[in-house]
């Protein structure tokens, strides 16, 4: 009776399917790559949405937004001026106020100049004012200069 032999897959062989994964991974990678960073912003303006609509809702309890020293946490904080205090009705986020999803905190400023009640936004990928692209400002920005 004869023994068959099982035989592997030669050096060859795995290095043809080596390339080939490769290949696909090197056209195929950077489009999901690019797909990631796209959704990175709008997740970061679905985020600004959310910020804006806790602050509204708080400015319509305390009458005021808050200062720029005073910043998003007065979302989840209250504040320590005892009138303001006894009108606050937070926290107004389930949660610790979002880092934007570059990992870096939003930007808030009141007030705000250009008829508008405050500045919120994102300095986008690159964490610096300005860019383009997935490096620009996401959200309710001042002017340049101001």
């Amino acid at each position: 009776m004869r023994r068959r032999r099982s035989r592997g897959f030669t050096l060859l062989e795995m290095l043809v399917v080596l390339v080939i994964i490769g290949l696909i991974a090197g056209l195929v990678g950077p489009r999901l790559f690019t797909k990631v960073d796209t959704s990175k912003v709008q997740a970061a303006q679905a985020q600004i949405k959310l910020l804006k609509g806790a602050l509204e809702t708080m400015r319509l309890d305390i009458g005021v937004f808050p200062t720029t020293e005073q910043g998003l946490k007065l979302l989840n904080t209250a504040p320590d001026d005892p009138a303001l205090r006894a009108k606050w009705k937070g926290p107004y986020l389930d949660g610790d106020v979002p880092l934007d999803p570059w990992g870096n905190p939003y930007q808030y400023r009141f007030p705000a100049a250009d008829g508008r009640s405050y500045y919120l936004w994102s300095l986008g990928a690159d964490g610096k004012p300005g860019g383009e692209g997935i490096d620009a400002d996401i959200g309710t920005l001042p002017a340049a200069g101001q």
